[in-house]
């Protein structure tokens, strides 16, 4: 498989097949390691999907009397390795090709799939969208226009997705030989690589056409170590959507290694915390995690619309200590959860959530705008074209404050330091468990002894109005985000902070 090209695989795949039948273009462009600019004429070339056909296809899923029709199509390339064992344990180059066609009427929304893109099977799956509707259309759908987003967030520059795969293979040995290298009580090491490339195609009943051309990578490195029978496990990872030079300038796979096995080697040391109530300092990094799933999930608009969120009933209104302010922006360029247009075709923006402390927007998609009487912020997202898209969020970001990370430790005699974390679970309710994979005791102003098997537990409200100090360090955490069984690349960003008090879950 390292000596088999694009080429050739797509030309042995179904897919491939097609682009064979339909265009020579794409292949040459591929061939040079290029990736075709985003436009409708993608997939009209490669699968033969005029912006006639589309058209035609929207007024059918208006048939039944729907009232807005969306045609999503998407072309997706994923590639991955994994080392483990000292082999490579299994690589993959997967392809998907598809198109879902929405239909709303009020709250009500039709939803279907299809894998195959000639006209009648979407005509067919056009009139099961529609059905949810029953009536006559009283909409035309208007003439389509082709757009373009005004954003450029992707390096789009030496794209891993057109790279053969022994130099892959090459990176992912780098990152896993620097966890094993790193000390003689590591035991066990894995490394992988991810990279993707995501056209997509979107047209609405109201006359939109836009398209977008997606990289997105990720490597990933774990280290598990071991001395008198304890076992301890670190991990690192690295990406977003760049190319090649992310790993050659920012971030090299030897300090991702290096990284996670760094962590292992100190958990081996690390005690069980002090339980109870006690002030916590959440670390730079990591901690975006917090930020993401205890305040940004409850400002999601499709659960204070249900009023099924703690939050629903709180805009306008001081929810927070005001020295916080959280804003989504998708608009960071080259970030894990950054996007040059959504997944409805509307052009992201930042948005305000929590402003000095006043609750001032939700993250919002097409359908609870419109049913909220609010804008669209361009959050509406979706994890393939087999799903309906949903407000989601994209680089969740809690803004840096005046104070030093040095000075917040001083200024606690006896607490809890949180570095990084295993994961965790909020309720609609914005009660909140988090564990902490690797932590530190706060003593006489400094960290001292390294703390794991720890829980922080808590709400979203208290927390917001426990923050104390805010450091200047913002760092940014990158994440696959779940939600109504669909998943979702993000990035959370923090700074160092000082929660008042906390409560803190150990074993002592």
């Amino acid at each position: 498989m390292i000596d088999m090209n694009r080429r050739d695989f797509l030309r042995k795949s179904g897919a491939g097949l097609a682009a064979g039948i339909t265009s020579a273009m794409w292949f040459d462009l591929l061939a040079h390691g290029k990736i075709p600019p985003p436009s409708s004429a993608f997939f009209e070339e490669r699968f033969g999907v005029s912006p006639e056909d589309m058209r035609k296809i929207l007024e059918i899923a208006l048939s039944k009397g729907g009232e807005f029709s969306e045609l999503f199509f998407e072309y997706r390339i994923l590639n991955s390795v994994r080392m483990e064992e000292d082999i490579i344990k299994d690589s993959s180059e997967n392809i998907s090709l598809g198109v879902g066609i929405r239909v709303l009427k009020g709250a009500q929304t039709g939803y279907g799939y299809t894998d195959d893109l000639s006209f009648e099977k979407m005509k067919q799956t056009a009139l099961t969208a529609a059905a949810i509707a029953a009536g006559m259309s009283k909409l035309s759908v208007a003439n389509l226009t082709q757009k373009s987003s005004n954003l450029q967030v992707y390096d789009l520059k030496s794209p891993l997705n057109e790279m053969k795969l022994a130099p892959k293979v090459d990176l992912v040995k780098e990152a896993y030989n620097a966890v094993k290298s790193y000390d003689p009580r590591i035991v066990k090491a894995q490394a992988s690589l991810m990279d993707e490339i995501q056209y997509v195609t979107i047209a609405n009943s109201e006359g939109l056409l836009i398209s977008d051309a997606r990289p997105q990578i990720m490597m990933a490195a774990s280290a598990t170590a071991e001395e008198n029978g304890i076992r301890n496990t670190g991990f690192k990872t690295a990406g977003g959507r760049y190319g090649l030079g992310f790993y050659q300038n920012i971030m090299t796979p030897k300090e991702v290694g290096k990284r996670a096995a760094q962590d292992a080697i100190i958990l081996l040391s690390a005690v069980d915390p002090p339980a109870g109530e006690q002030p916590v300092v959440l670390s730079s990094y990591q901690s975006g995690v917090m930020i993401h799933e205890a305040v940004g999930h409850p400002l999601e608009a499709d659960g204070n619309r249900k009023k099924t969120s703690i939050m629903w009933d709180k805009l306008g209104k001081q929810v927070a200590n005001p020295i916080v302010t959280i804003y989504d922006d998708p608009t960071i360029p080259n970030y894990r959860g950054s996007l040059n247009i959504d997944d409805e075709g509307t052009i992201p923006k930042k948005t305000m959530l929590i402003e000095k402390g006043t609750l001032v927007g939700y993250i919002q998609d097409r359908q609870s705008a419109k049913l909220m009487g609010m804008e669209m912020n361009g959050h509406g997202r979706r994890q393939t074209y087999q799903n309906n898209p949903i407000p989601r969020m994209g680089n969740t970001v809690l803004a840096p404050g005046d104070s030093t990370p040095e000075d917040i430790i001083k200024s606690v005699k006896k607490g809890f330091y949180a570095e990084t974390y295993q994961g965790g679970q909020v309720s609609d309710t914005g009660k909140f468990t988090f564990s902490v994979n690797m932590g530190y005791m706060i003593e006489d102003g400094k960290l001292t002894k390294p703390v794991k098997n720890a829980t922080l537990i808590g709400t979203n409200v208290q927390i917001l109005n426990e923050v104390e100090m805010i450091a200047n360090d913002t760092q940014f955490f990158l994440g696959t985000c779940g939600k109504d069984g669909q998943s979702a690349a993000v990035t959370a960003g923090t700074p160092t902070l000082k929660l008042r008090q906390m409560t803190v879950g150990g074993r002592q």
